[in-house]
């Protein structure tokens, strides 16, 4: 009986964001300043096929809410075990993030996400506009691995067991990431915000 009772309460245990976002280290698309009632965080790896699938649903969610409406946090999680070309990828965003052009290379990586091999992580990089000598020097000496490396223990303790993982308003989102699923529960967190 006490075990029965024991997994009815994991089952329905609620799984928390354990690092609150932070408007200095996290990427935040939408409201810096926390005005938005909604903060959607998601953990993604931009070689996971799901984490692509789910890229242009979150794109629509922000168009159809608006950046007023919802604060997007990316957070890297990248699935090294099954994903060869995460960890670069991940090391390319950063790596533009600090030329302020982590946004572009974000989009650019889940647009052409079946090719994120090296030459075509600094093709991006080229595209985009980054300093490719800075580019390359930081990829190549790995100068944000241990960042990433710190994202991903903070979604593990956070309970991320895959990609990609949302939580909404620091609650781990459970459902569906299908548009329709995913855009109503966001109306209900919105309902509830300005009740």
């Amino acid at each position: 009986m006490t075990s029965k009772a024991s997994r009815s309460r994991k089952r329905k245990e609620v799984k928390k964001l354990t690092i609150p976002v932070n408007s200095g280290s996290d990427h935040i698309r939408g409201s810096v300043n926390n005005n938005a009632p909604i903060t959607l965080v998601e953990y993604g790896d931009y070689e996971c096929p799901y984490t692509g699938m789910a890229y242009p649903i979150v794109r629509e969610l922000i168009r159809e809410f608006g950046e007023d409406k919802i604060r997007f946090v990316f957070r890297n999680f990248p699935l090294n075990d099954i994903h060869p070309h995460a960890q670069h990828a991940s090391e390319a965003a950063e790596a533009a993030a600090a030329q302020n052009k982590f946004w572009q290379m974000h989009d650019y990586l889940f647009e052409h996400q079946k090719a994120l091999d090296d030459d075509h992580l600094l093709q991006y990089a080229q595209k985009i506009g980054l300093d490719i000598h800075k580019f390359k020097d930081d990829v190549s000496r790995h100068v944000y691995a241990p960042l990433i490396e710190e994202s991903l223990k903070g979604g593990i303790d956070s309970g991320v067991e895959g990609t990609p993982t949302f939580y909404v308003n620091g609650v781990r989102y459970e459902d569906s990431f299908d548009l329709k699923t995913f855009s109503e529960t966001i109306q209900k967190y919105l309902v509830t915000q300005t009740q």
